[in-house]
């Protein structure tokens, strides 16, 4: 027979086998069940805040576009980016809750979402 370490055992089960689990244990978990938050942007589609772009929805602001070269090649990874090729200028400007690494980036009639590190902010 085996011993009664085990908490199944109830022919000698120990009051430490059947306790709750050590109070160290329940505070390294959250107090508190997290929800994912979309912020709704006042004026930005919510397409945008879920982060997916619909660039024919997206208009620029007011003030804040700047001008930027592109340092290298870039190859769109989906419809909601824009692709790039060194030395050309595009106008870039930022969106409310948009990530930091990211910019939309227009080209003529194109728009999409570039990546800072392929910029230089020039105006």
């Amino acid at each position: 027979r085996f011993s009664g370490t085990f908490v199944g055992n109830a022919e000698s089960a120990s009051p430490a086998a059947t306790t709750s689990p050590p109070a160290v244990a329940a505070a390294t978990l959250p107090a508190v069940p997290t929800i994912p938050v979309v912020p709704t942007i006042v004026g930005v589609p919510n397409t945008v805040a879920e982060g997916v772009l619909n660039p024919s929805e997206v208009k620029p602001p007011a003030s804040g576009t700047r001008r930027a070269r592109v340092l290298y090649d870039y190859e769109a990874a989906d419809s909601t980016e824009l692709a790039l090729l060194a030395d050309e200028m595009i106008t870039v400007y930022s969106l409310p809750g948009m990530d930091p690494d990211w910019l939309i980036g227009e080209r003529g009639n194109q728009k999409g979402k570039v990546p800072v590190t392929y910029l230089e902010l020039l105006s």
